[in-house]
Formats: structure tokens, C-alpha cells, sequence
């Protein structure tokens, strides 16, 4: 029997470096002398745990993204080779605390350096072109947390800091939108336009102008933020990271009813649709990090992304998905299509 062994399969598919993945193997021998590894393209792995049916392997830095080769070695002897996507890494030194967001009208990523709360940084907001160029913005917020863009193309910022919500315009530069709403973290349009804002003390704020704030639900509060995203079926999703293992993504209607729609997560923070209606949720799950799928029926999930430290995450027209860590970001080539990737 070869020592070496074959891989039968890799889960998940995708990560970014640092991520775990799940090896499963064919006659592996683990020796005790450590004389095996497990290779992504020419860069050895670390290996956290080994046995004869099952390795658990950490995605290492190194320069190769996209479909990456991994192989397995003992004695010399190398196997056949399977293959992951591993997450190019498109910008770093940033400190992100929710989802990233798409330009509808320039396909440029917008990502933040926002700081402790309370803490005044020189430059908050970035774009990153199509061509990989990360410039800073014009417009300066205090703490930006959630993003979303509305349909004319404008981004809205929320400051915790202040409570405030800021608009940015087509030249970058920030105006004073609104403020009063505590907390203010999570930012979601619904399919009508109208703004909710998610104040991490509780509160759902239903924004119809910055003179008409109404509460539209109540949540327990967040160590962290109110993430949120709108699904197909026209109800708010929201995740309220706390410090349980058992978390839940949130289903709020028209009426401000809230439902659990899934839980068992630890820590579920930014999240994002699809157009056949799975969500994915950065999460620990089953005691492994990063993005989470939820079927359509909200009945079974599976990790699709490893990765330490993610945030949040969105899709692109091209199919590609977008992932926030705390101080990076990286894309992957999934072909999915994002829900507003229109």
C-alpha cells in the first residue's frame, strides 16, 4: 500500500491563506517522525491534525491563487493531485468590521480602515478599481461600519461612532444624512428603496427621510454589529454576533416580525444572497471559520469558504465573491451571482 496515500476529496473548495481545510484520504501512513506533508502548489502546508482517512491542513501565504494543485507527501513519495481555488488577495492594512461593497455603476470595491470606535484615522473609505488600484476616497467618516449603495448609485455609510448615516456622492465627498440612531452598524435598501439601519443596542430603524426614522424592529443586542442584507423573499436578514456558539441569522417581514432562520453559528457577522437564494454568512460553524452556506429553505448549510478572520463578503457581475478579513481583502472566482449584482 502506497504510504503516501490519495486524496478523495477537499472540503470546502475554496479559501483564503490561513483557512483549514479537510483532506480526505485513501491509505495515508502518518508517520511519527513527521517525515509527511501536504503541499498547495509548491508551498507546504501545516498540518494541524492526521490519520489514516482524514488530514485537516492549513492553507499556507503564498504567491499562487486561483485553482491551486494540492498533493500529498510521506517518504519521499508524492500522490495524485487534487486541486482548491485559493483566494487572491487584492488589498491589505485596512480594518474592516463588515461586508465590502460593489460600485453598481463602476464595478469598483469600496472597503474601509475604520478604526476603534471613537477613533479619528486620516483616511476611511477606499476604492478599489477593476484594474487592482486601491486609492483612498475624499469623503472622511468616523468609524465606517455597514455600506450599501442606492439605486441611483450612491453610497451610504454608517458611523457607530456618532450614530449617524453619511451619503457619499458620485465625487466622493460626505454629507451628513441623518443621525440619532444609536449604534448605527448594519445598512440594508429594500427593493423599494427605503432604508434600514441596524443600531447594535437593539434597534431596526426604518429610514424613510432624514426627517422620518421610525423603529421597525427589535433584536437582543450585539457584541459587535447588526449585519444585514434584504433576501428574494423581500425579508430583512440580520446577524447579531454575541459571544454564545449557537447564534442565529434573523428573518424580519414587512411587519417588523422577527424569525430564526438558521442558527448554530459562532459569531455570524456579514452576509450576502445569491440569485437561486442561498445566503452565505461569515461564521464559525461546527467549530470551523469562515463562509457558511444556507440553502434556499434555510434547512442545511455547509462551510464553503475557509478563512480566518472574515467579516464579510459580496459578488461581483463577474461572478467573483469579494471577502473582507479584518485587514484584508480577497477575491475568489466562484461564477455565482450575487442577488443586486445586476
Amino acid at each position: 500500500m502506497k504510504k503516501e496515500g490519495s486524496i478523495v476529496r477537499i472540503n470546502p473548495r475554496f479559501a483564503i491563506a490561513g483557512g483549514e481545510v479537510e483532506i480526505e484520504v485513501k491509505g495515508f501512513h502518518a508517520e511519527p517522525g513527521g517525515g509527511f506533508g501536504c503541499y498547495f502548489g509548491e508551498t507546504r502546508g501545516r498540518i494541524v491534525a492526521a490519520s489514516a482517512r482524514r488530514i485537516l491542513a492549513s492553507v499556507p501565504e503564498m504567491e499562487e491563487s486561483g485553482p491551486v494543485s494540492v498533493h500529498l507527501e510521506c517518504g519521499g513519495k508524492k500522490d495524485g493531485k487534487a486541486e482548491i481555488t485559493v483566494g487572491r488577495k487584492l488589498a491589505e492594512d485596512l480594518h474592516i468590521v463588515a461586508n465590502p461593497v460593489v460600485d453598481p455603476i463602476d464595478g469598483s470595491i469600496i472597503v474601509t480602515r475604520s478604526g476603534s470606535r471613537g477613533q479619528e484615522i486620516d483616511q476611511t473609505l477606499f476604492r478599489i478599481t477593476p484594474d487592482g488600484f486601491m486609492e483612498a476616497m475624499p469623503a472622511l467618516v468616523m468609524n465606517p461600519t455597514g455600506m450599501a449603495f442606492d439605486d441611483e448609485g450612491e453610497l451610504f455609510v454608517t458611523n457607530r461612532a456618532d450614530g449617524q448615516i453619511w451619503r457619499i456622492d458620485r465625487e466622493g465627498d460626505a454629507h451628513l444624512y441623518a443621525d440619532g440612531l444609536g449604534i448605527a452598524t448594519g445598512i440594508a435598501f429594500d427593493k423599494d428603496g427605503v432604508m434600514y439601519v441596524g443600531d447594535r443596542a437593539g434597534v431596526i430603524y426604518r429610514v424613510l427621510s432624514p426627517s422620518r426614522i421610525a423603529e421597525f424592529a427589535s433584536l437582543e443586542a450585539s457584541v459587535a454589529a447588526y449585519h444585514m442584507a434584504f433576501g428574494p423573499d423581500g425579508r430583512l436578514y440580520v446577524t447579531s454576533p454575541g459571544l454564545a456558539s449557537h447564534d442565529a441569522v434573523y428573518a424580519i417581514d414587512a411587519k417588523g416580525k422577527v424569525s430564526k432562520y438558521f442558527r448554530g453559528f459562532g459569531r455570524p457577522q456579514g452576509l450576502a444572497f445569491d440569485r437561486e437564494g442561498n445566503l452565505y454568512v461569515a461564521a464559525c460553524y461546527q467549530g470551523r471559520h469562515g463562509i457558511v452556506k444556507i440553502d434556499q429553505n434555510g434547512t442545511a448549510a455547509e462551510r464553503f469558504v475557509s478563512g480566518n478572520g472574515i467579516v464579510g463578503l459580496c459578488f461581483t457581475r463577474q461572478g467573483r465573491m469579494i471577502i473582507a478579513a479584518n485587514y484584508e481583502v480577497f477575491e475568489i472566482s466562484t461564477d455565482i451571482k450575487g442577488l443586486l449584482a445586476v
